[in-house]
């Protein structure tokens, strides 16, 4: 694989640069993904690139994608990561837009793909319950037919942002007397503000409000909500959860973080020398470096595998265990390095003395500020879209023929 750009990609890197400076949102600063944002904090850049037309770069062109190839891809993911830029969340545009422009139908595609490529339109995740997690297929969210409508009765855990959320993509079970349970689920659209819906927060140990338990009671969605086959919903669950998998490597991002680190080691002190001079600390940063370069070599050979026509496959798994893991050993080596400033858990701030708490300042360099919070929040990746001992069962199963 030549991993040189060509005249015409330097080019094309050029003009995504410049367009980013010119055209992010300047109150956003480099914030990147913290739950503590609003709403609009979210979709703001979102809103930019939809005018743009370039808030779908993997979508086909047909469906309002760019037609970029996978080198310009990267370069855009490159591009967003090195000012830390707040992208599209992936609900509507990596996970729920495929599945509609694959096998929605026509009225579903004309409802919803525009909403989710202009950034108007917030989606959310109904997949896991409190009793099925990386066993999905055990979910027992009831989907009953009833003359025109879906009557919707259960419990969906871990929904990502929901109390934003204006639609949510349902995994609900429509036969329960199916021969395997993979075989009687349905993946249905649901407008979140219909009645008998409740987003509940679940505080989270790094104190952010990101997820939510979501309770569905006698919910009625209309019978054209239902994308492609009743019943053949683990179909189109396995096709999203490979788009999503690929996407939660973080490659770019997690390049921009080991700079950041390397800054950090260089600025903090031990023993009278930078905390880089420290043999065993730099030692674990270029493994970590090491690892970050073949995870990036596996993203683009399936970048490449997709401009070809081959869709996110099992490699995906692949993906998902390295990015991952690097980004754990990433936050937790951030942690390591910013040593007691990162010992408080709500974003190192302290209260003025003399003040009972109504002012409040921070401790330490503003480098340390989220590292404690980002640490405990990452340590959530190897479990979503399928935790990594199950992505080693289908690395096994459909890779290693084992």
């Amino acid at each position: 694989m030549n991993l040189e750009f060509t005249p015409e990609e330097v080019a094309f890197r050029e003009e995504v640069r410049s367009f980013i400076e010119a055209s992010y949102p300047k109150h956003l600063g480099d914030t990147g993904m913290r739950e503590d944002l609003s709403r609009e904090d979210f979709v703001a850049w979102h809103k930019v690139l939809g005018e743009k037309g370039w808030s779908t770069p993997a979508w086909p062109e047909a469906y309002g994608g760019t037609g970029w190839t996978p080198t310009q891809r990267y370069i855009w993911s490159e591009e967003n990561a090195r000012v830390n830029a707040l992208m599209p969340l992936p609900f509507g545009v990596s996970m729920v837009g495929p599945v509609i422009y694959t096998f929605g139908n026509e009225e579903q595609k004309a409802q919803h793909l525009p909403g989710i490529r202009s950034g108007e339109t917030w989606w959310c995740q109904g997949y896991s319950e409190p009793g099925a997690g990386s066993d999905l297929a055990s979910l027992k969210t009831t989907a009953v037919r009833d003359g025109d409508h879906y009557v919707i009765n259960g419990q969906k855990t871990w929904t990502t942002l929901a109390q934003h959320a204006d639609w949510g993509f349902f995994l609900c079970r429509t036969d329960p007397d199916a021969a395997k349970p993979q075989e009687g689920i349905s993946f249905i659209l649901l407008d979140m503000n219909t009645p008998g819906v409740e987003v509940r927060p679940i505080k989270l140990i790094d104190g952010g409000y990101e997820v939510n338990e979501t309770w569905l009671t006698d919910v009625r969605v209309p019978v054209e909500n239902l994308v492609g086959e009743e019943n053949k919903g683990w179909t189109y669950a396995k096709f999203l959860l490979a788009h999503e998998r690929s996407g939660i490597a973080g490659v770019a991002r997690s390049k921009r973080g080991v700079e950041k680190l390397r800054e950090i080691a260089g600025s903090e002190i031990l023993d009278g020398e930078p905390l880089m001079s420290d043999l065993d600390f730099a030692r674990k940063v270029s493994q970590l470096e090491i690892d970050l370069a073949a995870l990036e070599i596996t993203e683009l050979r399936t970048l490449a595998g997709e401009q070809a026509g081959k869709g996110p496959g099992p490699e995906s798994s692949i993906l998902k265990i390295k990015g991952t893991e690097i980004q754990q050993r990433l936050t937790e080596l951030t942690l390591e390095a910013v040593g007691s400033y990162g010992t408080p858990l709500y974003g190192n701030i302290a209260n003025v003395p003399g003040d009972a708490g109504s002012n409040q300042y921070p401790i330490g360099p503003d480098y340390a500020q989220h590292a404690a919070s980002t640490y405990f929040n990452m340590r959530k990746t190897s479990i979503y879209g399928g935790s990594n001992e199950i992505q080693r069962n289908i690395i096994t199963k459909m890779i290693l023929g084992l």
